[in-house]
């Protein structure tokens, strides 16, 4: 698996004119094609007299699954040159969709290919990117009477608290970079005089 990717910080979009037509970059995270394919669909149906709406994603932390959508225009002139700013920018888990409505002034196949990769460009800029990190989840189990103490700990010593519960104990999860694993675990023991209990859970990706 990828230790880390880079990817849309958040869903939006970012308009352009050039020679009167309007090129209209919907940018959102998606964890799926299905996700993919609900994002492209809902912009369909947001503009539906538009000219074209063309299409990019890239889903997979390795960047695995790539598609794209001319969707009309001149082959390779849109879909493609999306797809090369995404994947250029080395953006994961993310859809483009640029809706042109044509304003009366043909560009031609170098000035569409500009057009259509510079929104996505324009759109990343102005939305921003994060890099997610892979972590180990694991799960601690601790009394009470220690557990104010260690979550104020976790988070003072920069661990990624993901969720608190309490029942008859208290349960704190925690994503850790796999390589510091071993590290955490002598750590808790000292911190909790040995009374902790910790449990290695599956991975995931987090904001590192």
């Amino acid at each position: 698996m990828q230790e880390r990717y880079r990817t849309v910080a958040r869903a939006g979009v970012h308009e352009i004119e050039i020679n009167k037509s309007r090129f209209i970059c919907s940018l959102a995270p998606a964890a799926t094609e299905r996700e993919a394919q609900d994002v492209i669909q809902r912009v369909r149906k947001e503009h539906p007299t538009a000219s074209h709406n063309c299409f990019a994603y890239v889903i997979g932390a390795d960047g695995g699954v790539q598609k794209a959508s001319d969707d009309g225009e001149p082959g390779g002139t849109a879909g493609v040159p999306m797809l090369q700013m995404l994947v250029r920018r080395e953006v994961r888990y993310v859809v483009a969709v640029v809706t042109r409505y044509y304003g009366g002034v043909k560009l031609g196949a170098g000035g569409l290919i500009r057009a259509y990769g510079g929104a996505v460009g324009e759109a990343l800029d102005t939305l921003g990117t994060v890099v997610r990190q892979r972590f180990r989840l694991v799960t601690i189990t601790v009394d009470h009477q220690r557990a104010g103490k260690l979550e104020n700990d976790l988070r003072a010593t920069g661990r990624a608290v993901r969720d608190v519960r309490y029942a008859e104990d208290v349960t704190i999860e925690v994503g850790l970079p796999e390589a510091d694993v071993e590290a955490f675990r002598g750590w808790l023991a000292d911190t909790t005089a040995g009374t902790a209990v910790l449990v290695l859970g599956g991975e995931a990706y987090q904001d590192a």
